[in-house]
């Protein structure tokens, strides 16, 4: 549940202005497509994974006609508030510095614990070198701390950079690291504590946008009622991940 760190924007308060007139039921859903399970570009070139499934289901439940787009990480929140999509479905958690910015809908995911993995238990991530994305919570948790930091465009390098040296632990989200620990060999180890950082994963929309939030809250809330939002977690997450 990656955490942007918002430094400067500027809202379009027109843009989202179809939605309020009712004049467009098509809605343009933006993600990263890298950051497996919440999304990533599967082997047919398609984005992929929980975000997708969930999106597709809340805009059927919408009523909405949905296109997906993907855009990158660090210009994901400028790129919604230009118009050039309608929605950020893309693991971003609700913190009240992007929320002066932009709306979220309640979350589609409970809050989780970011998590430090080293190639050894005996690694330093209280005053090592620490490996972060760029533009996150995470990354500031780190500039904060005793710790260097060395940040990176994408989630990959960040893990890249403990495996070659670069860094002595990479800091990100315990559930976007934990397949990569399990499917190591012993190579990826998780160290120190977990970090709970944000509010939860939401739907980042335009503030104008106040009808389409509506919208997909309604959906988002029958799918936490009827079970089916604990049933996609689990699938994508396993047994243990937080659910509703």
């Amino acid at each position: 549940m990656k955490k942007l760190i918002l430094t400067t924007a500027a809202l379009a308060l027109s843009a989202g202005m179809a939605f309020a007139a009712g004049h467009s039921q098509t809605v343009r859903m933006g993600t990263e497509g890298a950051y497996p399970p919440y999304n990533f570009i599967n082997d047919a070139g398609e984005i992929d994974g929980f975000e997708r499934e969930l999106g597709d289901e809340l805009c059927k439940r919408a009523e909405l006609t949905c296109e997906w787009v993907k855009n990158d990480w660090d210009s994901i929140i400028p790129n919604l508030v230009s118009g050039n999509y309608d929605t950020i479905i893309a693991g971003m958690s609700i913190t009240a510095e992007r929320d002066e910015v932009i709306d979220f809908t309640q979350d589609y995911f409970p809050p989780t614990a970011s998590a430090y993995a080293a190639a050894s238990d005996a690694a330093d991530w209280e005053n090592g070198v620490v490996a972060a994305q760029t533009a996150t919570i995470q990354a500031g948790h780190i500039a904060e701390s005793g710790a260097a930091l060395v940040e990176f465009a994408t989630p990959e390098e960040t893990v890249a950079a403990v495996r070659n040296g670069e860094a002595d632990a990479v800091f990100a989200d315990r559930d976007y690291l934990a397949p990569l620990v399990d499917e190591s060999g012993g190579a990826l180890v998780f160290i120190g504590p977990d970090v709970p950082l944000g509010g939860g994963v939401g739907m980042g929309l335009r503030e104008s946008d106040t009808e389409l939030k509506a919208k997909f809250d309604a959906a988002i809330t029958s799918m936490k009622a009827d079970g089916t939002l604990n049933t996609l977690l689990v699938k994508w997450f396993g047994e243990g991940t937080a659910t509703y």
